[in-house]
C-alpha cells in the first residue's frame, strides 16, 4: 500500500482597489471560481509555483509579497468517489504586467476582478471551501514573511 500524501498546491491572492483577481475554470463539476492556483511542480519552490500558476491562468506576472496562510482540506467527488486532500499555500501577490495575447491555461474560461461580497455571493460556485477562507484571512490582515519558507537547493534540481 502506498503512503498517503496530500497534494501540495499554491494560490495567489491578488487584490487591487478592493477587488480580487479570480479565475473561472472548467472542472468536472462545471465552471468554478478560484484564485489563480495549482499544483507545485517538481523542481520549483512555492514562490516560483505561485508566480507560474498566476501567469498560466491569468496571463499576469505577479510578485509574491507575503504568505496569507497554509490550509488543508479534503475533497470527495461524489460521482467518481475520488478522495483527495489538498495542502494549500496561499500568498498575497502584487499584479505586475499582463502579457497581452498570452493564451490562458487549459480549462480557464476567463479571469475576473470581484470584490469580497461578490466572491461570497457565488460561494456555491467556489472550487473549494478554501477560496473564501483565503480571502477572509487576507482581509483580516493575516501575513507571514516569505523568509519563513526555506527551499533546499536539492528541491530545485530533482533529477540530480
Amino acid at each position: 500500500m502506498s503512503p498517503w500524501k496530500p497534494n501540495a498546491t499554491v494560490a495567489a491572492v491578488v487584490e487591487r482597489d478592493g477587488r480580487f483577481l479570480m479565475v473561472e475554470e472548467l472542472t468536472r463539476d462545471g465552471v468554478r471560481i478560484n484564485q489563480p492556483a495549482g499544483h507545485l511542480d517538481p523542481g520549483e519552490s512555492l514562490l516560483q509555483a505561485v508566480a507560474r500558476e498566476a501567469l498560466e491562468e491569468t496571463a499576469r506576472e505577479v510578485e509574491p509579497l507575503a504568505g496569507v496562510g497554509i490550509y488543508m482540506a479534503r475533497y470527495r467527488h461524489e460521482g467518481s468517489g475520488t478522495d483527495v486532500t489538498w495542502l494549500r499555500f496561499a500568498f498575497a501577490c502584487r499584479a505586475l504586467s499582463q502579457q497581452a495575447g498570452r493564451a490562458l491555461d487549459h480549462g480557464i474560461v476567463r479571469t475576473l476582478w470581484l470584490d469580497a461580497a461578490e466572491v461570497r455571493a457565488c460561494r456555491d460556485r467556489h472550487r473549494s471551501p478554501l477560496v473564501m477562507r483565503t480571502i477572509d484571512d487576507y482581509l483580516a490582515g493575516k501575513r507571514f514573511a516569505l523568509d519563513l519558507i526555506h527551499t533546499h537547493p536539492s528541491c530545485l534540481h530533482p533529477n540530480d
